[in-house]
């Protein structure tokens, strides 16, 4: 038990102390990107890449609304509603015509992998009223299932240097035009034609599977984007030109319409790396400003790079937050790392580290699962150690994916699975308990403990409205135990998963020594104790403050934070500059106390000696001070 171990969460780091100053400013305007409005909000990516093509998906997603909100969901990510390139087989990703989200008879079925269109806004009406917000799968990077050809002059370029081009000039029949005749100019006459792409990789006269890059005026590789492969602009099928002003407006028509038919809360984004990084500042504030909503959005920037990550949040000025990849393969390695991973780097080179407003953490997705392109895998003993690491803190939007929550079961030949059988288990009951403590108990001051090569912890010394505290200690290895400073002085925690059957008691300075089984989790609770308490309202006046800083209250008791300023209580400006809260305290106890003013940055206290107060025998108290 020693002081040096001990880090608290309040300071950001300095150098994204500018991306942060502009999400707060966005959010004042409306244009909030970061975590859900909800307390503690969690999302479910409602899909797996393997999802049965069955049409029912938008079904359950209405059946199972109610109980996703009692269990502590607040969002959903729902896959992408529109027809793909493959009809109703078509995960989504290879998007034929974004005007049909199930409606009409085209590429061999009216409804998608997933429902009809009525179902899909009936699903995400239900989500509503359960009070869950629902985010849609925008796919924008290219088009595929292409109705004609057309003939277009083109060069090959190399696939891993697309900025080297080979070869002359050569006319290409390329899959660029789109009619939608099916469709028959309902809801818009927007034909794509070779104009709005930028390239294809297939040639059908020549029937050759190449990277050829489209000649003509303005054409040429969209700038800015990922640098892998020097320029990674095209990904597949026909490749959006986003330097064309049709594409762009488009672009905006559509967001328009679909924000109309569905009324969905936000977006998540796929594939932006290949996507000019400014595209999305001109579309974002644009969809934000014309529907009058904040629009939470999240974007697929799928790099193990942390600087990459950073790079496109300042570049987009904090307009979305983004999925945090290295964490992601962090879990991965020590999931399979046999116990010798070291702990205490769990979430280094993160963005739940780094830019911890902006991250939306996660296990597993359906791009990591097993035959996918990007299979990572965690392994099951890790996954409910990985879910109480992203749902337990307070850094973060946490992510759970169905195959982890539900389970899966799938064959596939993907990616040289070779007609394999796969099986995700699910871990819906452990998932279950941590979403159960993280609407309960994850509130307030976090201590860290990431110091042990196996063993790490943290702890959470709740609110005025959450005011019980929370340990959380695991084990890649072997079993053992670590004092953890819970600010709780004489009482009694009790693991809530079950894995440990003990009583805990903490000493006299509130720390306590908590127990964890080799390879598992244990989740501490403080319990109710025989001492009895009164409610004490703390009022701070005069408190001016500026944008960043609040008022707390700091004092000598467990319960005011024994003088330490990290753990101080924070008020409420019920009457600004007047603070206030209410805090439970021992009955007929004499404390000391004092106003504090705290941003991430500095602490201002109250002048003069320290204010004191005796609790009430019985009933309520009150007590106050100013600056």
């Amino acid at each position: 038990m020693a002081a040096s171990n001990t880090k608290i969460i309040i300071k950001k780091r300095t150098s994204f102390r500018l991306t942060f100053a502009l999400v707060a400013g966005l959010s004042a305007l409306g244009l909030s990107s970061s975590a859900s409005s909800a307390e503690n909000g969690v999302m479910m990516q409602y899909f797996h890449w393997y999802t049965p093509a069955d049409g029912k998906l938008w079904t359950q997603v209405q059946q199972e609304s109610s109980a996703l909100a009692a269990a502590g969901f607040t969002a959903l990510w729902l896959p992408p509603a529109y027809k793909g390139a493959s009809g109703a087989l078509d995960v989504g990703y290879g998007v034929y015509d974004m005007y049909d989200l199930g409606e009409f008879n085209q590429k061999g079925a009216v409804r998608t992998k997933y429902g009809t269109k009525s179902q899909y806004v009936s699903a995400i009406n239900t989500a509503h009223t359960q009070g869950l917000q629902v985010y849609g799968d925008l796919v924008f990077n290219h088009r595929g299932g292409a109705d004609a050809t057309e003939s277009v002059t083109a060069v090959r370029v190399a696939r891993d240097n697309r900025d080297r081009e080979f070869g002359a000039d050569v006319q290409i029949d390329a899959w660029t035009r789109f009619d939608f005749t099916a469709r028959q100019n309902q809801h818009s006459a927007f034909k794509w034609r070779w104009y709005h792409f930028d390239g294809v990789d297939w040639a059908q006269n020549l029937t050759e599977s190449n990277i050829f890059k489209f000649r003509g005026t303005g054409k040429g590789w969209d700038w800015e984007v990922d640098t892998e492969n020097v320029n990674y602009d095209y990904l597949m099928y026909a490749d959006l030109d986003f330097n064309h002003p049709e594409v762009v407006q488009e672009l905006k028509d559509w967001g328009d319409w679909y924000l109309s038919q569905t009324q969905v809360d936000g977006f998540r984004l796929d594939a932006i790396k290949h996507i000019r990084y400014e595209f999305f500042n001109d579309w974002l504030d644009y969809m934000r400003a014309n529907s009058g909503k904040t629009l939470f959005t999240v974007g697929e920037f799928w790099s193990y790079d942390t600087a990459k990550l950073h790079n496109y949040i300042n570049k987009t000025s904090g307009r979305m937050s983004l999925f945090d990849a290295p964490l992601h393969l962090n879990f991965h390695q020590a999931s399979t790392a046999n116990g010798n991973y070291d702990m205490r780097r769990i979430w280094d080179n993160s963005l739940m580290k780094e830019q911890p407003n902006l991250a939306v953490t996660l296990v597993e997705n359906h791009d990591t699962q097993a035959c996918q392109a990007l299979a990572s895998p965690v392994n099951d003993w890790f996954k409910p150690l990985a879910y109480a690491f992203i749902l337990l803190r307070s850094q973060g939007y946490p992510n759970v994916f169905y195959a982890d929550y539900y389970g899966a079961n799938y064959t596939s030949s993907d990616n040289s699975c070779n007609n394999s059988v796969i099986t995700m288990v699910s871990h819906k009951t452990k998932i279950d308990q941590l979403l159960k403590a993280r609407k309960d108990y994850a509130y307030g001051p976090q201590i860290d403990y990431l110091d042990h090569w196996d063993i790490i912890g943290w702890t959470r010394l709740g609110d005025t409205s959450h005011p019980k505290a929370m340990a959380v200690i695991m084990s890649d290895g072997a079993s053992g135990t670590k004092w953890m400073n819970v600010n709780r002085t004489s009482t009694r925690f009790m693991d809530i998963t079950g894995h440990r059957s003990e009583t805990v008691t903490t000493n006299a300075d509130g720390w306590g020594q908590f127990p964890v089984n080799g390879g598992s989790y244990s989740v501490w609770v403080e319990q109710a104790t025989s001492t009895s308490t009164v409610a004490v309202t703390f009022n701070c006046n005069n408190g001016v403050t500026y944008a960043g800083q609040d008022v707390y209250v700091v004092g000598n008791q467990a319960n005011l934070g024994n003088w330490n300023t990290a753990a101080a209580i924070k008020l409420s400006p019920t009457g600004y500059p007047s603070w206030s809260g209410t805090i439970n305290l021992p009955m007929s106890k004499a404390i000391e106390w004092k106003c504090i003013k705290k941003s991430a940055t500095e602490v201002v206290w109250q002048g003069g000696g320290n204010n004191t107060y005796t609790t009430p025998s019985s009933g309520v108290g009150s007590t106050s001070a100013s600056f």
